[in-house]
């Protein structure tokens, strides 16, 4: 008698899911490719343009050979590209930062979180609409997104929320690599200064880097550096977002998810050997460009799984939230800044 699950039965298994997924994982893939060549060749955020050549594509993802792959990649290959994340994060950043800016940092995100909480309560938004927005503009944007809402519970506003949170965090990001420049030589900050302040307050990595670097060269080396150690932070509080989930806001029925996410313990794991030097410089930006290249496919997908009139019922609630957010968090960096006496 042959046993059920034998490695034929499970290769074929495997053979259909991949026939079933992969023209809705290519045309995502399509997308991300067109998205980066327009970022590349005019400048446009790469994050944005996936996710608006998604909503053109709408229609693939309703129904049809399409649907099922780009379901796949709106789910499993984003946690995927947040997984990979990792390899770009090492203890090392820590030290020569200094452990005044990171204390600076770990508390803009706490802050920034609590602070989006209780003002969604106040202006009728819902909790998880609040951590979803306040996490991505206190982390790192889209990617931070995307992590948090793969562990909040889904209900019907899920996927629309998400793609109005990657939306607005770009758009505001792509605003502020323009204005924060000008604010950062307005107030005479020295490169550093300035590099530690964009860092800290623009929301995609992307947008940093463009910011930075245009000050100076010490500004974006400095301002890419802080950024990352704000990426680093996502991995505990997408834990901790969990666990205070499952204790506090789980309703009767609903599926609580693990403690300790698959993905979130492979963006750990790979932050681990980068710090211990087990990843080579070589492998280490391949998998900085497969993490990028999967994020935006995964966008592209919510894009596609997402109908825009369904974006346009948020409301006024919502834009004022993530702006109320964002301007928090600047606030608070620059407070931050003179109270450390960082500021000339």
């Amino acid at each position: 008698m042959r046993h059920a699950f034998s490695p034929s039965a499970l290769g074929r298994t495997m053979a259909g899911r991949g026939r079933e997924y992969f023209p809705g994982v290519l045309i995502a893939a399509l997308a991300a490719l067109a998205a980066q060549f327009v970022a590349e060749h005019h400048g446009a955020p790469a994050m944005l343009m996936a996710l608006l050549f998604g909503m053109a594509l709408s229609f693939l993802g309703e129904s049809g050979p399409t649907a099922a792959g780009v379901g796949f990649a709106a789910r499993t290959i984003l946690r995927f590209g947040v997984a990979v994340l990792g390899a770009r994060i090492s203890v090392e950043m820590l030290t020569i930062l200094g452990w005044e800016m990171i204390g600076l940092l770990i508390v803009g995100v706490v802050a920034t979180i609590a602070f989006g909480v209780l003002f969604a309560r106040f202006i009728g938004q819902g909790p998880r609409f609040a951590i979803l927005t306040a996490g991505a503009v206190a982390i790192c944007g889209a990617s931070a997104a995307m992590a948090i809402a793969a562990v909040l519970p889904k209900d019907e506003r899920s996927e629309r929320n998400l793609l109005f949170t990657v939306l607005g965090v770009t758009v505001l990001s792509t605003a502020a690599m323009i204005l924060y420049p000008i604010l950062t030589r307005a107030l005479d900050f020295d490169d550093v200064t300035a590099g530690a302040f964009i860092g800290a307050t623009v929301h995609d990595v992307a947008q940093v880097v463009g910011a930075g670097f245009s000050v100076s060269e010490t500004a974006g080396e400095t301002s890419t550096m802080v950024k990352l150690i704000r990426v680093a932070l996502l991995a505990p509080v997408v834990v901790l977002i969990t666990l205070c989930w499952r204790r506090a806001r789980a309703e009767p029925g609903e599926k609580r998810p693990p403690i300790v996410p698959s993905f979130v313990l492979g963006f750990l794991l790979l932050a681990t050997l980068n710090s211990l030097g087990l990843i080579p410089a070589g492998v280490g930006g391949f998998l900085a460009q497969l993490s990028s290249w999967a994020l935006l496919t995964a966008i592209a997908a919510v894009g596609m799984k997402t109908d825009m009139r369904n974006i346009l019922k948020v409301g006024g609630g919502a834009i004022a939230l993530i702006v109320a957010e964002t301007l928090f968090l600047a606030g608070l960096v620059l407070g931050g800044i003179s109270f450390l006496g960082l500021a000339p």
